[in-house]
């Protein structure tokens, strides 16, 4: 629908308001959370005042609100009464919120956190790839055959890739029939696409990782734990080599 405004000499002039709604509060606490976790704002930051922020960014306080309950709900504010909305410190972020991992990699991610997320993919996934193996079925497989092929066909510079790579370790994940691990699906997901995506914004992939994908596929369609576990602890520290030569500032 569209608003009404009266013009010059009584004419109507139609326009559309700014979103309404979820897409509106979800752009929002895009935008303040990138802020954030850039480093725009530091932990214990005072936001500026609600009616400041809305008239800022020509939105309703209410999506304000909604936006800044958002961002609470992820662990990088406080609201008080009389006190404002404060950023709280890193180390109350829930860094694995699929979110919060999308707003890191928004610009120049931190070279620490890049190392942290691949440490934990290197903790996690040779295991779950070998729980995998023992424990998958035949949809399973048929999942994680799909995903590869669609990885082989579209490649990984492309989005439809990029997806298919994220379908073929959230279906490792859940193959684990570990309710934990199954928890970490959406977060490793995350991470893998964005990290894969970080490594063409200057330059071509530096290698092909799809290869190392089948290799861990084969394994687990073996039924081969050790060598999926294995043939993913490779896949996972390739992956970490191609990542810090793409970032400039990686140690």
């Amino acid at each position: 629908m569209t608003e009404q405004d009266q013009g010059v000499e009584g004419a109507v002039v139609e326009r559309t308001p700014r979103g309404t709604g979820r897409r509106l509060n979800g752009a929002i606490a895009h935008k303040i959370g990138i802020a954030i976790v850039s480093g725009a704002y530091a932990p214990g930051d005072i936001l500026s005042s609600e009616v400041d922020f809305s008239e800022a960014l020509d939105v309703s306080r209410g999506a304000y609100r909604e936006a800044i309950r958002a961002l609470a709900a992820k662990g990088l504010v406080e609201s008080r009464p009389k006190a404002g909305t404060r950023v709280l410190p890193r180390a109350r972020w829930n860094l694995l919120d699929p979110d919060v991992l999308t707003w890191a990699f928004a610009g120049e991610p931190d070279a620490q956190f890049v190392r942290n997320l691949f440490e934990l993919r290197a903790v996690v996934e040779p295991a779950a790839a070998g729980f995998a193996a023992e424990r998958r079925d035949r949809d399973d497989l048929r999942i994680l055959k799909d995903a590869l092929g669609r990885m082989r066909r579209h490649s990984l510079a492309t989005a439809a890739g990029r997806a298919a790579d994220r379908d073929f370790h959230d279906a490792i994940l859940r193959a684990t029939r570990n309710d934990a691990m199954m928890v970490l699906a959406a977060s490793i997901g995350t991470a893998v696409s964005w990290t894969t995506q970080y490594k063409q914004r200057a330059r071509e992939l530096p290698r092909n990782p799809i290869p190392d994908h089948a290799r861990v596929y084969d394994a687990i369609a073996a039924g081969d734990p050790a060598a999926a576990n294995a043939a993913m602890r490779i896949l996972v520290d390739l992956a970490l080599e191609d990542t810090a030569s793409a970032m400039q500032n990686f140690a």
